[in-house]
């Protein structure tokens, strides 16, 4: 496939995406992955694509053909305890995206971070590996670090976003900053060249507060979503995922889309 075919898996003819990571296994404990591939099936009728660690991206095969694959590249660790804060470290590389078919590769950059040294050139190297193969990488941009949200400031989300284009990344993921109006997130938009989606993070537990953060992001023209937890730990996965996909795709309110969770 070419980047462009690669990239339309995931962006679809309006532009935008709903993208379901499931890739947390290798960092966090996952309550609600029990069964990936059930959930997959059962998703796939409202997800454009998933975020997926290697090993579900082989045992999932079947289930994921009709959908965008993107590949987790690397492990991103919060720190624990007295643990060394690697932050985010490469694992794969586009020989592995190839061999499951992935349309595109995901990996953190953290700015700011006391490893942004040895993630930066790792996502740089990963960038590298796209231009030869024309796999397309979603550079999940965040300051600091995962689960810093005192820190997910207007200013330090905008140079992080700008510094993951500037990288060459196709996508970039990033939080919507902390406390901000769709206006301050559009500047943040308006100034990186490629399409910015936004994460969930945590599961809120507040379906109305997530529709209105997703809400901000696309009237201040995030390209979509990728966002997980929220949907996989939801007490309704398949209709938290169909208000979602009506925020983004077809431009609901918060409030006609919240009576789709149980409807």
């Amino acid at each position: 496939m070419t980047r462009d075919q690669n990239l339309s898996r995931f962006l679809q003819s309006d532009g935008r995406t709903v993208i379901l990571p499931i890739d947390h296994g290798t960092a966090i404990p996952v309550p609600g992955l029990e069964d990936p591939t059930g959930l997959i099936e059962a998703l796939n009728p409202i997800v454009d694509g998933y975020v997926v660690n290697l090993g579900v991206a082989l045992s999932a095969a079947d289930a994921l053909s009709e959908k965008g694959i993107c590949l987790r590249t690397d492990s991103y660790k919060p720190k624990y305890g007295d643990n060394l804060d690697e932050g985010s470290y490469r694992l794969y590389g586009a020989d592995e995206a190839l061999t499951v078919g992935a349309h595109g590769m995901m990996n953190m950059l953290y700015t700011h971070h006391s490893n942004e040294v040895g993630i930066t050139r790792e996502a740089a190297e990963l960038i590298g590996e796209s231009l030869e193969t024309d796999i397309p990488v979603i550079l999940e941009a965040l300051p600091f670090g995962i689960g810093f949200p005192d820190q997910y400031t207007v200013e330090n989300i905008g140079f992080t976003v700008r510094a993951a284009a500037e990288l060459g990344a196709d996508i970039v993921k990033t939080a919507f900053p902390t406390g901000a109006s769709a206006e301050e997130f559009k500047d943040i938009v308006d100034a990186c060249f490629v399409p910015v989606i936004v994460l969930g993070g945590a599961a809120m537990g507040d379906d109305e507060a997530l529709l209105s953060m997703v809400k901000k992001a696309i009237d201040g023209g995030a390209a979509g979503i990728a966002v997980g937890r929220n949907v996989w730990q939801h007490a309704n996965p398949a209709g938290i995922a169909k208000a979602l996909y009506a925020v983004v795709h077809e431009d609901a309110s918060v409030e006609s889309a919240a009576k789709l969770v149980f409807s």
